[in-house]
């Protein structure tokens, strides 16, 4: 059969999907029975004349809600690269089309429930950083590529795919128990630039693979699973090619590998709470032993801050490491708030002191223009802070800077001597998304502010429906359409509409109180002590019960949040 299509076209009956390569010259279309949902290979010739048609760019796959099954496609796609000369997209529109010809069939309820469903798919859909490459395997780095069989190389791309980053594992699901089509018509979703030093043109590309295992928003998912997989996981790989040599620097990222949570409540930054009903041995043992055994030797770089609420996180850690007593792994604490603190920048040169011996041991992976494998790499770097963002990313950034200066000299881009921050075109491409190494101005601190109060509405008001939709669409909730009985349902108790209510009205009449004051001051006085009284206690009792003023979850089960 032939290779992967770059273009298709949906036909569609009432009976029937027809998805046809739109490449020249193909004969093959998948055919999807819309009642039976069976898939099969057919030609042609056998579509219906009347078949209504649209071109598509590729197929997500399928998922089953309340009203049945829906096919989900990709409509339009943005190129935002090449990698190694295999072109990148960016999947941009979809499209969710139900295998059922009416929903007639639903009560009310179900229908609301349904709709509520299609939004959440639509919202992990509309989340910016879908990628794929229909030729080439964005799932494993260069280096796992050249250690593969020839049995390896002969697989499809969806059956070698790193099952870790393959986002729409899930929707694949039908697809994959068809091996007659899927070779074919799947493929899944996973920054480029030509630059130019010393007049060598090279290209260099960063690809960032985030994990699918215990993926979700930062305060409903943290810590591990019972099997090691680490929350919001990234691997990020620097690629440099220059003469068709090729150069790789992998570096991983991954919530605190222990069972520990930290659950919104209204306050701006809740408290971290370290289980005390599991062995967090075992899950931080399986998470290492599969990062030795991808990666090599491991060092750990801990950002997050060694006093205050995330002090007791950090002193867990090490004595996780301490008792694990595993040779492969070195942890190292590096308080970067404290040691950065009021701009001190230049402190984090200590951190690279630290670390330049090990990097050096390290090294990168390298092969030449022939495909001779001429260094490997022998060990990763996992950093994190709280989120994994704004300390992690610093950190990662000056590792990977300093990986590219040796891979450039070695592949004789760089002279002996020169620097990296002394080519000025190839810094303007190299800072574009290192903004926290910015120099701060009151723009930027007015930025920060308001930024600061958006993550706060969402992580309070809205990431519960973006963890929902997030579980719906990775499979970690199924919608069982044979016996359905919503989770959607959210009944709140008075608390919810009384107390703000009452807060809202004390703080308006504490308001009119001082603006209407009369003529004597000892009454006024004691309006405004009222009601700011009021106020006062009603605010406290909503901070006190804050768990049940945010948008939590409701399609997860309670244990996996506490």
């Amino acid at each position: 059969m032939a290779g992967p299509y770059e273009s298709f076209i949906l036909r569609t009956t009432p009976e029937k999907f027809y998805i046809e390569a739109g490449d020249d010259g193909c004969l093959d279309v998948l055919a999807i029975d819309r009642v039976s949902t069976e898939m099969t290979l057919t030609v042609k010739r056998d579509i219906p004349a009347s078949a209504e048609f649209r071109p598509i760019c590729g197929l997500m796959g399928t998922i089953h809600l309340v009203a049945g099954m829906y096919l989900v496609v990709i409509t339009k796609k943005k190129k935002v690269g090449d990698l190694l000369g295999h072109v990148v997209w960016k999947a941009v529109e979809f499209d969710i089309i139900s295998y059922k010809k009416t929903v007639l069939h639903l009560t009310d309820n179900q229908m609301q429930d349904n709709k509520t469903f299609l939004s959440m798919i639509n919202n992990v859909l509309q989340t910016d950083g879908l990628y794929f490459a229909t030729d080439y395997d964005l799932t494993h780095t260069l280096q796992r590529l050249a250690n593969t069989s020839p049995e390896f190389q002969e697989m499809s791309l969806v059956e070698r795919a790193d099952q870790r980053f393959v986002w729409n594992s899930h929707l694949l699901r039908e697809f994959m128990t068809q091996p007659e089509v899927r070779t074919n018509f799947c493929f899944y979703l996973g920054l480029s630039a030509k630059c130019c030093i010393n007049g060598k043109v090279f290209e260099w590309s960063i690809i960032s693979r985030r994990s699918c295992f215990r993926a979700g928003v930062r305060y409903y998912v943290r810590g591990i699973d019972s099997e090691g997989h680490a929350a919001n996981y990234v691997e990020t790989e620097q690629i440099v090619q220059y003469n068709s040599a090729k150069a790789s620097f992998v570096q991983t990222r991954g919530s605190i590998p222990f069972y520990w949570s930290q659950r919104p409540n209204l306050k701006y930054k809740p408290k971290p709470q370290i289980s005390k009903t599991v062995n967090h041995l075992d899950g931080f043992q399986r998470h290492f032993d599969s990062q030795i055994i991808l990666y090599g030797r491991q060092v750990v770089l801990n950002l997050i801050n060694q006093k205050g609420s995330e002090k007791p996180l950090e002193q867990a850690f090490d004595k996780l490491v301490a008792s694990l007593g595993n040779g492969m792994i070195k942890y190292i604490a590096f308080d970067f708030h404290k040691e950065c603190s009021r701009m001190r920048w230049h402190r984090l040169q200590i951190l690279l002191d630290m670390v330049t011996e090990m990097q050096d041991e390290f090294g990168y992976f390298l092969v030449d223009a022939e495909g001779k494998v001429l260094l490997s790499q022998e060990g990763t770097f996992r950093s994190n802070c709280m989120d994994c963002l704004d300390r992690t990313n610093v950190i990662q950034n000056l590792l990977a800077r300093r990986s590219l200066h040796s891979q450039l000299q070695k592949m004789g881009v760089l002279h002996m001597g020169q620097e990296i921050e002394e080519q000025t075109d190839f810094e303007k491409n190299y800072k574009n998304g290192s903004a926290l190494m910015r120099k701060r101005t009151q723009w930027g601190l007015l930025m920060d502010g308001w930024n600061s109060m958006i993550r706060y509405y969402k992580n309070n008001f809205s990431d519960g429906f973006r963890q929902d939709s997030i579980d719906l669409f990775l499979g970690n909730y199924a919608v069982d359409e044979a016996d359905w009985t919503t989770p959607l349902c959210d009944t709140k108790d008075w608390k919810f509409l009384t107390l703000p209510i009452i807060m809202v009205v004390a703080f308006s009449m504490c308001i009119i109180c001082l603006v209407m004051a009369g003529d004597v001051w000892t009454e006024t006085l004691a309006y405004v002590l009222f009601w700011g009284t009021a106020s006062v206690v009603t605010g406290g009792l909503i901070l006190f019960n804050g768990r049940d003023f945010v948008d939590a979850p409701k399609l997860v089960q309670k244990e996996k949040l506490d």
